[in-house]
């Protein structure tokens, strides 16, 4: 990978006026899919295109039907060119495209489209075809790390033991691709950190994924009952274990109630454990929400928590800003960089439920008008991951301009 720019260089707000591009994302994970990942390259793709350029999907098919279609996401026809897939059958729902075909597929999509630039949002099956591809015929390549092992090993059967040799290698086939590509981004500065040391890389830029703040509702008081509440995936990374926990350590007076907003491979077994636990009457797991029962779940609670020991930015924290929450996240990977200690939030030790009860309890304690503020301060830390910025950054990557890192706002 060539360095990055100048980090104090200008970013190049003006770009939207350049030149129409033709972009092809590649994508290991693309709605219907739900995760980060596959949020980000949706939001990425309409946001381009709704820029005027000419954006193209790679990714797996969703089913057994594939080829190549156009695609309603967010109200923007996107054309997205879907590959034979295959269910992985350690997981409830993910499908990837057949290693041995992909870079023949990349070939085939890249000679059709004549993309500009290629981006791919993993290292993993059709990012690392795609970048061999654009390698050899000379088309600049960027790519976005959304990748943490964690992430994925729960879904490999490997036994305890083998895991810290299977994060190696998985690092060590990142570095491999990563090492092709003109620039490297992730979601934040810690994030970003992380990468370099994990595969050997320097300049990799830290750019927000991103939201538009616009579409959600922050209350100007304060919620009648005190509502915790989750949003992500029901898996072990996310260690919702240790959030019922801690929701049994809460003083009863509080009459806190905890919302899980999402599904996952260990819903039933979180179930269970709520039962065990005797907190059936005081969590209600929500499944899947349409967007507008998702914002308005987080515009009626009191407080966001997520206990995750594996996020490179968490849309769904970003998402609670905006909707005005104070977050209580773990110490853990890039969580810390969207909380200033008593400010807008707090960090709890991770694995903990003690902690994690302890500084919830903080906020539900709080008097109004400290409750208030550390509300009124989350949304001036959500300034700073404005998705028209990450737009604009990109689009200066993709025409190889010098951009800097999106930047946060002080919510003091």
């Amino acid at each position: 990978m060539t360095d990055a720019p100048d980090p104090a260089a200008p970013t190049r707000p003006e770009a939207a006026s350049d030149a129409r591009l033709t972009v092809l994302i590649a994508a290991d994970t693309f709605p219907p899919d739900v995760n980060g990942a596959a949020n980000f390259a949706e939001r990425l793709a309409v946001g381009l295109a709704d820029r005027g350029h000419d954006v193209h999907v790679l990714a797996p098919a969703a089913t057994r039907r594939h080829g190549t279609f156009l695609e309603q996401h967010a109200g923007t026809t996107l054309t997205v060119h879907r590959l034979y897939s295959t269910r992985w059958p350690l997981h409830d729902w993910l499908r990837f495209a057949t290693p041995w075909r992909a870079q023949r597929n990349a070939e085939r999509v890249i000679e059709q489209v004549k993309p500009d630039v290629v981006h791919i949002q993993s290292h993993i099956v059709i990012g690392r075809a795609v970048v061999r591809v654009a390698n050899r015929l000379g088309i600049r390549a960027v790519a976005t790390n959304h990748f943490m092992p964690e992430n994925l090993l729960e879904h490999t059967g490997l036994p305890q033991g083998l895991r810290a040799t299977a994060v190696a290698l998985a690092w060590k086939d990142a570095s491999s691709t990563f090492r092709r590509v003109e620039a490297i981004t992730t979601p934040t500065q810690a994030a970003a950190d992380f990468l370099e040391q994990a595969v050997d890389v320097h300049g990799v830029l830290a750019v927000s994924c991103g939201i538009d703040a616009a579409d959600y509702t922050a209350r100007t008081d304060r919620p009648a009952e005190n509502r915790i509440v989750f949003v992500g995936r029901v898996t072990a990374e996310k260690q919702i274990d240790v959030l019922l926990r801690a929701v049994t350590q809460l003083d009863p007076a509080l009459g806190a109630t905890l919302t899980i907003v999402g599904g996952g491979d260990l819903m039933k077994q979180l179930q269970q454990l709520t039962v065990e636990l005797g907190l059936s009457d005081r969590v209600t797991f929500a499944g899947y929400l349409s967007d507008h029962d998702l914002r308005q779940t987080l515009t009626d609670a009191t407080v966001f928590a997520m206990p995750s020991i594996a996020e490179l930015q968490s849309i769904a924290s970003l998402e609670a800003m905006a909707s005005g929450l104070p977050i209580v996240v773990a110490d853990a990977m890039a969580l810390p960089h969207l909380v200033t200690e008593g400010v807008n939030g707090h960090l709890f030790r991770p694995g903990d439920s003690r902690d994690l009860a302890a500084k919830l309890t903080r906020v539900l304690t709080l008097p109004d008008d400290d409750y208030l503020a550390m509300r009124r301060a989350s949304l001036r830390v959500i300034q700073g991951h404005d998705i028209q910025r990450t737009l604009s950054v990109f689009e200066g990557l993709y025409r190889g301009q010098p951009v800097a890192p999106t930047t946060e706002v002080d919510p003091a």
